[in-house]
């Protein structure tokens, strides 16, 4: 193992730094708690954190037999304050929930914990996982947003403060705040993490998802978080170079341009070694954005309006808008998005039939000077939409010191063929992140 410091090390190296016995689960949990000691006050990336509580749960791993333990023993993990901890609280970025301790564990934690690894402290999230920001600020700038829902998390991946975090999706909260924070964000095929007890915003669309440094973290923790064997412990090796497509803007967004020119390097770069094909959006699907709004919007009404009911006056203007957006949709409407929305899965598996995987921008822009945003999701929209599998990988900077991600996209079901396509992508693009 190199010699880094035991905070900068990616999830694989510090779990078989456990496993082999060269440092202990509580060394690894002091080293992360002194990084954050010296590094959260610029970037607010916890909204709960107990040092004794991560003490106690390194010690029990260090306890634990050998025999037996799973692929995360003894790493600590940032989970999102939307996601159900039954040994923290879950206030899910509102002051409706401020204390809110749950019963139980949800699912994916479960699962988090039969892998030997343990809730490390509650990541900052958006107000219920919309728009209105949090207090975190992004690492590679505090004058800029690390973008959301998954805020701290992102954040958090990005300082060097865990190895790993849990996130989720409805639109683009998690591949957003990795392209801003310059991390690996992994979004699986829609419920190979399953959603139970997670805060559900839309059911149709939110996906949970993972925040690493490498690809191959990416698939060691969703393979641990998700069904059994849904998705592997590590990206297999491509017999040859896989075939892209490259979709180089969406039709409902525009992309600055200079900040573009990163993505259109790693484009060039991968161009040498793969076959990388200009692909045009298809017409009939340049309005898919509206489609996904009317789903996410129709059904965040139908679970959040009895709150609002009661709540409204502690609730930000932005997510009673939304509310009463959903609101004013009509069943019909909603319908007709649903039913097209199962086209457009069927249709854009078509499109993709051939290629290995799409490249396409994470994010229109570099995370914006702006703490009161949390950036434009409509990257991330059509994959959202779909269920599709999709990965951030950074790879550059731009003129401003900021990071720039590209997204790779596949069909439902093709998580696998996807991380491994990554993790060839990644191998040649290069990336030197924070730690």
């Amino acid at each position: 193992m190199t010699q880094k410091a035991l905070h900068a090390l990616t999830l694989t190296e510090a779990a078989a730094g456990i496993a082999s016995g060269k440092f202990h689960a509580r060394a690894l949990a002091d080293a992360q708690l002194a990084r954050i000691a010296a590094t959260d006050g610029a970037v607010e990336a916890w909204a709960h954190l107990d040092p004794a509580a991560v003490h106690a749960a390194a010690d029990r791993a260090d306890a634990a037999p050998k025999a037996g333990r799973g692929p995360l023993h003894g790493i600590g993990i940032g989970v999102k304050d939307i996601i159900a901890t039954a040994d923290a609280p879950t206030q899910m970025g509102s002051s409706i929930y401020a204390g809110h301790r749950p019963r139980e564990d949800a699912g994916c934690i479960a699962r988090l914990k039969r892998a030997g690894g343990f809730v490390f402290g509650k990541t900052v999230t958006t107000e219920l996982a919309y728009f209105h920001p949090g207090r975190t600020k992004n690492p590679w700038n505090p004058r800029h947003t690390p973008g959301g829902s998954s805020s701290g998390s992102a954040a958090a991946v990005a300082a060097g403060q865990v190895a790993g975090a849990i996130g989720t999706q409805t639109n683009g909260s998690v591949i957003r705040p990795a392209a801003y924070c310059g991390v690996v964000g992994f979004k699986p095929t829609k419920d190979a993490i399953a959603t139970t007890g997670v805060h559900v915003f839309s059911e149709t669309l939110d996906q949970v998802g993972t925040f690493t440094r490498t690809v191959a973290d990416a698939a060691r923790l969703a393979s641990a978080l998700a069904s059994t064997q849904t998705i592997a412990a590590a990206p297999f090796a491509l017999a040859k170079a896989p075939r892209f497509a490259y979709l180089g803007d969406f039709p409902w967004t525009v992309l600055d341009c200079g900040d573009d020119d990163a993505r259109e390097s790693a484009a060039t770069r991968l161009r040498l070694a793969a076959d990388v094909v200009q692909v045009d959006f298809p017409a009939q699907w340049r309005e898919a954005d509206h489609v996904h709004r009317t789903i996410m919007l129709f059904e965040a009404a139908r679970n959040l309006a009895p709150l609002q009911d009661h709540e409204r006056l502690r609730m930000s203007d932005k997510l009673n808008a939304a509310i009463d957006d959903g609101r004013a949709i009509s069943r019909a409407d909603y319908d007709a998005a649903m039913a097209a929305r199962g086209q457009a899965i069927a249709a854009f598996t078509r499109w993709l039939d051939g290629f290995d995987a799409i490249l396409a921008p994470s994010a229109p822009s570099a995370a914006p000077a702006d703490l009161t945003t949390t950036g434009d999701p409509s990257c991330c929209t059509l994959w959202s939409l779909l269920g599709f599998p999709a990965i951030n990988l950074p790879v550059g900077l731009n003129a401003a010191g900021l990071p720039i991600g590209i997204q790779v996209a596949s069909p439902a079901g093709t998580d696998d063929r996807l991380l491994a396509v990554a993790a060839w992508a990644e191998a040649r693009l290069p990336f030197a992140g924070l730690v």
